[in-house]
């Protein structure tokens, strides 16, 4: 599979890049700003200018971050270390949208959003995630069963994220239902879609068996700031 340098290294060029207007730091380390994910994103990796970022984060927060194994500096612990999955689609598609009814989620869905996600635990969300990109869901009433969205973007590539289903709605094939509306509308905007899934999860098989390939395996952690004693 040939190597793409935008998505190596997608979360910086995401938080620099198109999303920087929703991230805070400097042009070594950002984060997205309170409300939004909670993501740290490196310039290098290897250097990563913590204290530079301080400013912008609160005593107690928690924050995902790809690629860095580094000593967490004064002020910082690390949490959680673990590795996920960088998987593109590589698959077909299929001629006509399978969830023409999704609902587009707006910022009047945001609670019900966080409230599925706090739930299901797709990965860092945050009360103004949805406003990332678009993101679909399907109701039951006022209850969201299930939805799907973008998240990190740069030129040519979108992430499918967010997704998840409720435990009550599960064997449904929602969330493959929105995935693949997905994925159509990023074709059509001649776009690669990709995903990230932790690598103890089984949703990475049924990616594999829905047409995504593994493109990395990189190490993620979660880290919280303590501030300087």
């Amino acid at each position: 599979m040939a190597r793409n340098p935008l998505l190596d290294h997608i979360f910086w060029h995401a938080l620099d890049g198109a999303h920087r207007r929703w991230s805070d730091g400097t042009d070594a380390i950002r984060r997205y700003t309170q409300g939004f994910s909670p993501i740290i994103a490196f310039a290098d990796p290897a250097q990563p200018d913590f204290a530079a970022l301080a400013p912008w984060c609160t005593a107690g927060e928690h924050f995902y971050c790809d690629s860095w194994t580094g000593t967490a500096p004064p002020g910082w612990r690390v949490e959680v270390e673990s590795t996920m999955f960088r998987m593109v689609w590589e698959g077909a598609l299929p001629a006509t949208d399978p969830a023409p009814e999704a609902v587009p989620l707006r910022a009047e869905h945001a609670e019900q959003a966080l409230e599925l996600a706090t739930l299901c635990k797709p990965g860092p969300f945050g009360i103004r995630t949805i406003e990332l990109g678009d993101y679909f869901g399907y109701f039951d009433g006022e209850r969201l069963m299930a939805m799907a969205g973008e998240r990190l973007r740069a030129p040519g590539l979108c992430e499918i994220s967010g997704v998840c289903t409720h435990p009550d709605y599960q064997g449904c094939g929602l969330a493959k239902k929105l995935i693949t509306k997905l994925l159509l509308r990023h074709a059509a905007r001649g776009e690669q879609s990709f995903l990230h899934v932790m690598h103890n999860n089984p949703a990475h098989q049924l990616y594999l068996n829905m047409g995504f390939q593994d493109y990395l395996e990189s190490t993620v952690r979660v880290i919280s700031y303590r501030a300087p004693a």
